[in-house]
Protein backbone atom coordinates (compact mmCIF):
# COMPACT_ATOMS: atom_id res chain seq x y z
CA UNK A 1 0.00 0.00 0.00
CA UNK A 2 1.40 3.48 -1.25
CA UNK A 3 0.55 6.01 1.01
CA UNK A 4 0.46 9.78 -0.50
CA UNK A 5 -0.07 12.90 1.36
CA UNK A 6 -1.78 16.00 -0.74
CA UNK A 7 -1.56 19.33 0.68
CA UNK A 8 -3.65 22.13 -0.64
CA UNK A 9 -2.31 25.60 1.10
CA UNK A 10 -4.11 28.66 0.74
CA UNK A 11 -3.19 32.52 2.35
CA UNK A 12 -5.08 31.16 5.70
CA UNK A 13 -5.76 27.18 6.08
CA UNK A 14 -4.24 24.00 4.69
CA UNK A 15 -6.51 21.45 3.28
CA UNK A 16 -5.05 17.81 3.37
CA UNK A 17 -5.85 14.48 2.68
CA UNK A 18 -4.12 11.05 3.14
CA UNK A 19 -4.83 8.57 -0.13
CA UNK A 20 -3.55 5.33 -0.57
CA UNK A 21 -2.39 5.50 -4.32
CA UNK A 22 -3.38 2.23 -6.03
CA UNK A 23 -6.95 1.98 -4.93
CA UNK A 24 -7.56 5.71 -4.78
CA UNK A 25 -9.17 5.40 -1.02
CA UNK A 26 -8.98 8.24 1.16
CA UNK A 27 -7.79 7.82 4.34
CA UNK A 28 -8.24 10.86 6.36
CA UNK A 29 -8.34 14.26 5.38
CA UNK A 30 -8.77 17.59 7.50
CA UNK A 31 -8.41 21.14 7.15
CA UNK A 32 -5.91 23.74 9.51
CA UNK A 33 -8.07 27.06 8.91
CA UNK A 34 -7.50 31.24 10.25
CA UNK A 35 -3.31 30.50 10.05
CA UNK A 36 -2.44 33.49 11.28
CA UNK A 37 -5.31 35.14 12.84
CA UNK A 38 -6.48 35.78 16.51
CA UNK A 39 -7.81 32.59 17.72
CA UNK A 40 -7.10 30.69 14.82
CA UNK A 41 -6.02 26.93 14.24
CA UNK A 42 -2.62 27.67 13.69
CA UNK A 43 -0.03 30.96 14.07
CA UNK A 44 1.74 30.18 10.75
CA UNK A 45 2.01 27.25 8.22
CA UNK A 46 4.99 25.24 9.79
CA UNK A 47 2.37 25.34 13.25
CA UNK A 48 0.27 23.95 11.23
CA UNK A 49 2.11 21.16 9.51
CA UNK A 50 3.21 20.00 12.72
CA UNK A 51 -0.72 19.55 13.96
CA UNK A 52 -1.20 17.69 11.02
CA UNK A 53 1.48 14.71 11.61
CA UNK A 54 -0.49 14.64 14.85
CA UNK A 55 -3.65 14.20 12.76
CA UNK A 56 -2.24 11.25 10.51
CA UNK A 57 -2.17 8.58 12.75
CA UNK A 58 1.52 7.19 12.52
CA UNK A 59 1.22 7.07 8.50
CA UNK A 60 4.10 7.27 6.79
CA UNK A 61 3.55 8.66 3.51
CA UNK A 62 5.63 8.02 0.11
CA UNK A 63 6.07 11.54 -1.33
CA UNK A 64 3.86 14.40 -0.21
CA UNK A 65 2.10 16.21 -3.16
CA UNK A 66 1.07 20.10 -3.72
CA UNK A 67 -1.37 21.80 -5.28
CA UNK A 68 0.98 25.05 -7.10
CA UNK A 69 -1.33 27.42 -8.78
CA UNK A 70 0.72 28.47 -11.76
CA UNK A 71 3.97 27.29 -13.10
CA UNK A 72 3.92 29.70 -15.82
CA UNK A 73 5.90 28.54 -18.99
CA UNK A 74 8.03 26.77 -16.75
CA UNK A 75 6.46 23.72 -16.14
CA UNK A 76 4.82 21.46 -18.23
CA UNK A 77 4.79 18.25 -15.86
CA UNK A 78 4.78 17.63 -11.93
CA UNK A 79 8.18 17.86 -10.63
CA UNK A 80 9.94 17.10 -7.67
CA UNK A 81 10.54 20.10 -5.50
CA UNK A 82 14.66 21.47 -5.42
CA UNK A 83 15.68 24.90 -4.16
CA UNK A 84 16.23 25.40 -8.03
CA UNK A 85 12.02 24.63 -7.89
CA UNK A 86 11.16 26.36 -4.86
CA UNK A 87 13.24 29.80 -6.70
CA UNK A 88 10.78 28.98 -10.04
CA UNK A 89 7.70 29.00 -7.94
CA UNK A 90 8.86 32.05 -5.81
CA UNK A 91 9.30 34.11 -9.37
CA UNK A 92 6.40 33.12 -10.71
CA UNK A 93 4.07 34.32 -7.62
CA UNK A 94 4.30 37.68 -10.21
CA UNK A 95 1.27 35.57 -12.11
CA UNK A 96 -0.37 34.85 -9.13
CA UNK A 97 0.37 37.00 -6.16
CA UNK A 98 -2.53 35.18 -4.26
CA UNK A 99 -1.62 31.72 -4.47
CA UNK A 100 1.81 30.70 -5.21
CA UNK A 101 3.07 32.54 -1.88
CA UNK A 102 0.89 30.56 0.05
CA UNK A 103 1.56 27.24 -1.83
CA UNK A 104 5.16 28.02 -1.33
CA UNK A 105 4.62 28.33 2.78
CA UNK A 106 2.91 25.07 2.24
CA UNK A 107 6.14 23.56 0.78
CA UNK A 108 8.32 24.43 3.18
CA UNK A 109 6.43 23.76 6.38
CA UNK A 110 5.79 20.33 4.77
CA UNK A 111 9.60 19.80 4.17
CA UNK A 112 10.44 21.18 7.65
CA UNK A 113 7.55 18.67 9.56
CA UNK A 114 8.11 15.78 7.27
CA UNK A 115 12.26 15.60 7.10
CA UNK A 116 12.87 12.88 4.16
CA UNK A 117 9.95 12.45 1.93
CA UNK A 118 10.19 14.01 -1.27
CA UNK A 119 7.86 16.79 -2.07
CA UNK A 120 6.07 17.34 -5.95
CA UNK A 121 4.81 20.36 -6.59
CA UNK A 122 1.49 19.68 -9.21
CA UNK A 123 0.94 23.00 -11.10
CA UNK A 124 -3.01 23.54 -12.09
CA UNK A 125 -1.43 25.44 -15.20
CA UNK A 126 1.00 22.28 -16.49
CA UNK A 127 -1.73 20.35 -18.33
CA UNK A 128 -2.44 23.88 -20.63
CA UNK A 129 1.18 23.78 -21.97
CA UNK A 130 0.15 21.96 -24.63
CA UNK A 131 -1.73 24.79 -26.11
CA UNK A 132 -0.78 25.52 -29.57
CA UNK A 133 0.70 29.47 -30.01
CA UNK A 134 -2.25 30.74 -32.23
CA UNK A 135 -4.53 29.55 -28.91
CA UNK A 136 -2.36 31.33 -26.22
CA UNK A 137 -1.11 34.33 -27.82
CA UNK A 138 -3.09 37.23 -27.34
CA UNK A 139 -2.48 40.13 -29.56
CA UNK A 140 -1.08 42.87 -28.18
CA UNK A 141 2.13 44.40 -28.30
CA UNK A 142 4.40 41.34 -28.69
CA UNK A 143 7.20 43.28 -26.90
CA UNK A 144 4.87 43.95 -24.05
CA UNK A 145 3.69 40.60 -23.53
CA UNK A 146 7.02 38.59 -23.49
CA UNK A 147 8.70 41.07 -21.22
CA UNK A 148 5.43 40.59 -19.02
CA UNK A 149 4.65 36.65 -19.74
CA UNK A 150 1.48 37.99 -20.57
CA UNK A 151 0.02 34.65 -22.45
CA UNK A 152 -2.77 32.28 -21.96
CA UNK A 153 -2.02 29.92 -19.37
CA UNK A 154 -5.23 28.20 -18.14
CA UNK A 155 -6.10 26.81 -14.93
CA UNK A 156 -7.85 23.22 -13.31
CA UNK A 157 -5.77 21.36 -15.21
CA UNK A 158 -5.49 18.71 -12.79
CA UNK A 159 -9.30 18.35 -12.59
CA UNK A 160 -8.89 17.88 -16.91
CA UNK A 161 -6.55 15.53 -16.51
CA UNK A 162 -8.77 13.14 -14.02
CA UNK A 163 -12.21 13.45 -15.69
CA UNK A 164 -11.10 13.45 -18.95
CA UNK A 165 -8.79 9.68 -18.21
CA UNK A 166 -12.12 8.35 -16.33
CA UNK A 167 -14.28 10.24 -19.42
CA UNK A 168 -12.72 7.43 -21.89
CA UNK A 169 -12.92 4.81 -19.20
CA UNK A 170 -16.60 5.51 -18.88
CA UNK A 171 -17.01 5.28 -22.67
CA UNK A 172 -14.63 2.48 -22.94
CA UNK A 173 -12.77 4.05 -25.69
CA UNK A 174 -9.15 5.02 -25.87
CA UNK A 175 -8.52 8.22 -24.49
CA UNK A 176 -6.17 8.95 -27.34
CA UNK A 177 -8.96 9.04 -30.22
CA UNK A 178 -11.44 10.67 -28.28
CA UNK A 179 -11.87 14.78 -28.55
CA UNK A 180 -14.00 15.75 -25.58
CA UNK A 181 -15.20 19.08 -24.01
CA UNK A 182 -14.91 19.34 -20.50
CA UNK A 183 -16.93 21.99 -18.35
CA UNK A 184 -15.38 22.54 -14.56
CA UNK A 185 -18.08 24.56 -13.04
CA UNK A 186 -17.32 25.18 -9.31
CA UNK A 187 -17.74 28.39 -7.67
CA UNK A 188 -14.39 29.05 -10.00
CA UNK A 189 -15.39 27.63 -13.86
CA UNK A 190 -13.64 27.13 -16.86
CA UNK A 191 -14.34 24.99 -20.28
CA UNK A 192 -11.40 22.78 -22.36
CA UNK A 193 -11.17 21.25 -25.63
CA UNK A 194 -9.51 18.30 -25.32
CA UNK A 195 -7.91 16.13 -28.17
CA UNK A 196 -6.42 12.84 -27.89
CA UNK A 197 -5.96 13.55 -24.30
CA UNK A 198 -4.07 16.86 -24.91
CA UNK A 199 -5.46 20.43 -23.98
CA UNK A 200 -6.16 22.20 -27.12
CA UNK A 201 -8.22 25.44 -26.09
CA UNK A 202 -9.34 26.75 -22.77
CA UNK A 203 -11.51 29.47 -21.10
CA UNK A 204 -9.82 30.70 -18.72
CA UNK A 205 -6.71 32.81 -19.63
CA UNK A 206 -3.76 34.33 -17.84
CA UNK A 207 -5.30 34.43 -14.81
CA UNK A 208 -8.52 32.62 -13.51
CA UNK A 209 -10.81 35.32 -14.37
CA UNK A 210 -11.43 34.88 -17.63
CA UNK A 211 -14.17 33.00 -19.47
CA UNK A 212 -17.20 31.60 -18.27
CA UNK A 213 -19.32 33.21 -15.58
CA UNK A 214 -18.40 32.18 -12.18
CA UNK A 215 -19.76 32.53 -8.66
CA UNK A 216 -18.10 36.16 -8.15
CA UNK A 217 -16.01 36.38 -10.78
CA UNK A 218 -17.33 38.61 -14.18
CA UNK A 219 -15.80 35.97 -16.71
CA UNK A 220 -14.99 37.34 -19.98
CA UNK A 221 -15.35 41.51 -20.31
CA UNK A 222 -14.54 44.26 -22.88
CA UNK A 223 -11.17 45.62 -21.34
CA UNK A 224 -12.52 48.93 -22.17
CA UNK A 225 -15.21 48.74 -19.56
CA UNK A 226 -12.50 48.49 -17.28
CA UNK A 227 -11.04 52.08 -18.45
CA UNK A 228 -14.22 53.54 -18.21
CA UNK A 229 -14.58 52.93 -14.37
CA UNK A 230 -10.93 54.06 -14.15
CA UNK A 231 -11.85 57.30 -15.54
CA UNK A 232 -15.21 57.31 -13.05
CA UNK A 233 -12.52 56.85 -10.00
CA UNK A 234 -12.08 53.42 -9.49
CA UNK A 235 -8.70 52.50 -8.14
CA UNK A 236 -6.95 48.86 -9.00
CA UNK A 237 -7.94 47.33 -5.81
CA UNK A 238 -11.43 48.63 -6.36
CA UNK A 239 -11.08 47.19 -9.79
CA UNK A 240 -10.14 43.72 -8.66
CA UNK A 241 -12.79 43.47 -5.79
CA UNK A 242 -15.64 43.95 -8.68
CA UNK A 243 -14.53 41.69 -11.25
CA UNK A 244 -13.22 38.69 -8.51
CA UNK A 245 -15.24 39.46 -5.78
CA UNK A 246 -18.22 41.49 -6.25
CA UNK A 247 -19.14 40.08 -10.01
CA UNK A 248 -20.38 36.76 -11.60
CA UNK A 249 -23.92 35.05 -10.52
CA UNK A 250 -22.92 37.03 -6.94
CA UNK A 251 -22.92 40.81 -8.53
CA UNK A 252 -26.02 39.87 -10.87
CA UNK A 253 -28.60 38.44 -8.53
CA UNK A 254 -26.94 38.79 -5.02
CA UNK A 255 -26.47 34.92 -4.53
CA UNK A 256 -22.97 33.01 -4.83
CA UNK A 257 -24.21 29.70 -4.28
CA UNK A 258 -26.07 28.50 -7.65
CA UNK A 259 -28.00 26.15 -5.67
CA UNK A 260 -29.66 29.49 -4.02
CA UNK A 261 -29.84 30.90 -7.31
CA UNK A 262 -32.06 28.55 -9.07
CA UNK A 263 -34.08 28.48 -5.66
CA UNK A 264 -34.59 31.93 -6.39
CA UNK A 265 -35.21 31.41 -9.97
CA UNK A 266 -38.01 29.01 -9.04
CA UNK A 267 -39.68 31.39 -7.15
CA UNK A 268 -39.98 34.09 -9.58
CA UNK A 269 -36.98 36.42 -9.12
CA UNK A 270 -36.19 38.12 -11.94
CA UNK A 271 -32.62 38.97 -11.51
CA UNK A 272 -31.83 35.25 -10.74
CA UNK A 273 -33.60 34.07 -13.54
CA UNK A 274 -31.07 36.92 -15.47
CA UNK A 275 -27.66 35.48 -13.53
CA UNK A 276 -28.94 31.72 -14.55
CA UNK A 277 -29.54 32.25 -18.17
CA UNK A 278 -26.20 34.69 -18.62
CA UNK A 279 -24.17 31.95 -16.86
CA UNK A 280 -25.66 28.99 -19.38
CA UNK A 281 -25.31 31.64 -22.11
CA UNK A 282 -22.17 32.00 -21.53
CA UNK A 283 -21.45 27.91 -21.40
CA UNK A 284 -23.11 27.68 -24.75
CA UNK A 285 -21.02 30.19 -25.78
CA UNK A 286 -17.74 28.10 -25.10
CA UNK A 287 -19.63 24.50 -25.98
CA UNK A 288 -20.05 26.17 -30.04
CA UNK A 289 -16.60 27.49 -30.25
CA UNK A 290 -14.78 24.44 -28.36
CA UNK A 291 -16.59 22.01 -31.42
CA UNK A 292 -15.61 24.29 -34.28
CA UNK A 293 -12.10 23.99 -32.64
CA UNK A 294 -12.07 20.40 -32.54
CA UNK A 295 -13.90 19.63 -35.98
CA UNK A 296 -16.65 18.27 -33.58
CA UNK A 297 -16.73 15.98 -30.42
CA UNK A 298 -17.10 12.46 -28.97
CA UNK A 299 -18.14 13.45 -25.44
CA UNK A 300 -19.65 16.82 -23.43
CA UNK A 301 -17.91 16.14 -19.83
CA UNK A 302 -19.66 18.16 -16.80
CA UNK A 303 -17.68 18.43 -13.29
CA UNK A 304 -17.22 19.96 -9.97
CA UNK A 305 -19.92 21.31 -7.96
CA UNK A 306 -22.03 23.06 -9.97
CA UNK A 307 -21.03 20.69 -13.03
CA UNK A 308 -21.89 17.50 -11.04
CA UNK A 309 -25.27 18.45 -9.18
CA UNK A 310 -27.08 21.09 -11.12
CA UNK A 311 -29.21 19.28 -13.19
CA UNK A 312 -30.39 22.55 -13.99
CA UNK A 313 -27.33 23.96 -15.66
CA UNK A 314 -27.40 20.98 -17.67
CA UNK A 315 -30.32 21.17 -19.26
CA UNK A 316 -29.54 24.62 -19.67
CA UNK A 317 -26.58 25.08 -21.41
CA UNK A 318 -27.63 22.11 -23.57
CA UNK A 319 -31.52 23.27 -24.82
CA UNK A 320 -32.27 22.76 -28.18
CA UNK A 321 -28.91 21.92 -29.64
CA UNK A 322 -30.29 18.52 -30.88
CA UNK A 323 -29.40 19.04 -34.39
CA UNK A 324 -25.77 18.75 -33.85
CA UNK A 325 -26.25 15.76 -32.28
CA UNK A 326 -26.32 16.84 -28.65
CA UNK A 327 -29.69 15.13 -26.64
CA UNK A 328 -30.18 14.93 -22.98
CA UNK A 329 -32.15 12.11 -21.20
CA UNK A 330 -34.25 13.95 -18.94
CA UNK A 331 -34.48 10.82 -16.35
CA UNK A 332 -30.47 10.10 -15.90
CA UNK A 333 -29.72 13.86 -15.97
CA UNK A 334 -32.37 14.64 -12.66
CA UNK A 335 -30.95 11.71 -11.20
CA UNK A 336 -28.50 11.67 -8.42
CA UNK A 337 -25.24 10.43 -8.14
CA UNK A 338 -21.90 10.00 -7.19
CA UNK A 339 -20.81 8.25 -9.99
CA UNK A 340 -19.60 8.88 -12.95
CA UNK A 341 -22.47 8.72 -15.82
CA UNK A 342 -23.83 8.82 -19.25
CA UNK A 343 -26.64 11.33 -18.67
CA UNK A 344 -27.73 11.49 -23.14
CA UNK A 345 -29.40 8.91 -24.83
CA UNK A 346 -27.45 5.36 -25.53
CA UNK A 347 -27.75 5.97 -29.52
CA UNK A 348 -27.19 9.45 -29.15
CA UNK A 349 -24.41 10.94 -31.74
CA UNK A 350 -22.45 12.44 -28.86
CA UNK A 351 -22.34 11.18 -25.46
CA UNK A 352 -23.19 13.66 -22.99
CA UNK A 353 -21.11 12.66 -19.06
CA UNK A 354 -21.20 13.43 -15.59
CA UNK A 355 -17.82 12.64 -14.14
CA UNK A 356 -16.90 13.76 -10.55
CA UNK A 357 -13.57 15.28 -10.47
CA UNK A 358 -11.33 13.92 -7.72
CA UNK A 359 -8.26 16.30 -8.10
CA UNK A 360 -6.02 15.15 -4.70
CA UNK A 361 -6.32 11.67 -6.08
CA UNK A 362 -5.12 13.38 -9.66
CA UNK A 363 -1.93 15.17 -7.52
CA UNK A 364 -1.04 11.60 -5.73
CA UNK A 365 -0.96 9.40 -8.59
CA UNK A 366 1.29 12.42 -10.60
CA UNK A 367 3.09 12.84 -7.60
CA UNK A 368 3.92 8.98 -7.35
CA UNK A 369 4.80 9.09 -11.11
CA UNK A 370 7.21 11.96 -10.50
CA UNK A 371 9.13 10.58 -8.27
CA UNK A 372 9.64 7.53 -10.71
CA UNK A 373 10.84 9.61 -13.60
Amino acid sequence: MTLAFVVNSGSSSIKWELLEVESGQSVRRGIVERIGEAGGDAADHREAMTSIIGMLGGEHPAVIGHRVVHGGELFSTATVVTPEVEAAIEKLSALAPLHNPPNLAGIRAAQAAFPGIPNVAVFDTAFHQSLAPEAYTYAIDAEVAAEHSVRRYGFHGTSYQYVSRRAAELLDRPLAELRMIVFHLGNGASACAIAGGRSVDTSMGMTPLEGLVMGTRSGDLDPGALFHLARAGLTTPELDTLLNRRSGILGLSGHGDMRDLVEAMRSGDAASRLAFDVYVHRVRHYLGAYLAQLGGADAIVFTAGVGENSPDVRAGALAGLEGLGIRLDETRNSARSAEPRRISPDDAPLAVLVVPTNEELEIARQSLAALAG
